[in-house]
């Protein structure tokens, strides 16, 4: 969701390759990225009612459910906040709501119509490729998270002063981390996209009027990160196997 959508589908297409394709039928101005023929995400202005409560450009998940009403009484039942819906998206795609976490971290939950999509192979370009939440306190957000959607605890990584960076599962394969925000940082998922070689994404990122706002560094396992922002100032990462 962001403040252009013109400029934000400009500045995605030359940094990440997407194809942009836009979406009929929602009565918005909505376009599908796609990487190769996978749509892989969507770009949005930022709705009037939620710029109106200052909402900023942000990248948003969504988190599949099979039962999106069940779903939702849960959530609130844990602490959580409904924005908006059960409702059902244009096009017969399924059934989404915008919701948040007891801390405030905005997410959605989408019932998709059809049969599932085809798993990618590990590291396709284009994808996301880590899913990282920073939250006030990890370990509560970790117990509301978990007994929503099944997650697990995989290994912990004692990042010092910053504390642990846990890394979470799903079904057994690593997804994510959860960690506490550091004090420059709102509560809030962020998303990292795979690129092929870190360097040359930084610099697409630089020349098209983003900002560098962390790295490139390596992580533990050898891949290369780095945290950026887009022109209008959604955060987002990359990830790349090699530098």
């Amino acid at each position: 969701m962001t403040s252009d959508a013109g400029a934000a589908r400009a500045f995605y297409a030359k940094v990440m390759g997407w194809n942009l394709e836009p979406f009929p039928g929602t009565g918005m101005d909505y376009t599908v990225v796609k990487a190769g023929e996978r749509g892989v995400g969507g770009i949005m202005p930022i709705p009037e009612a939620a710029k109106a409560n200052g909402m900023p450009p942000v990248w948003v998940a969504y988190i599949r459910s099979k039962n999106i009403d069940a779903d939702v009484a849960t959530l609130q039942k844990a602490g959580g906040k409904l924005h908006r819906g059960p409702e059902e998206i244009g096009g017969d795609v399924g059934r989404f709501a915008v919701v948040a976490d007891p801390q405030g971290a905005m997410f959605m939950l989408l019932q998709p119509n059809g049969p599932e999509q085809r798993p990618v192979a590990e590291m396709t370009p284009g994808h996301v490729g880590w899913n990282e939440l920073m939250a006030d306190d990890w370990e509560n957000a970790f117990t509301f998270y978990s007994g929503l959607f099944g997650w697990s605890k995989s290994r912990g990584m004692d990042m010092g002063d910053m504390g642990i960076y846990q890394i979470i599962a799903l079904d057994g394969v690593d997804m994510g981390a959860m960690m506490n925000r550091p004090p420059n940082v709102p509560v809030c998922w962020q998303f990292y996209f795979i690129v092929d070689g870190l360097d040359a994404a930084v610099e697409r990122v630089t020349s098209n009027g983003g900002k560098i706002i962390m790295g490139p560094m390596e992580v533990p396992g050898g891949q290369w990160v780095a945290n950026c922002t887009d022109p209008q100032g959604a955060h987002f990462g990359m990830v790349s196997n090699t530098k």
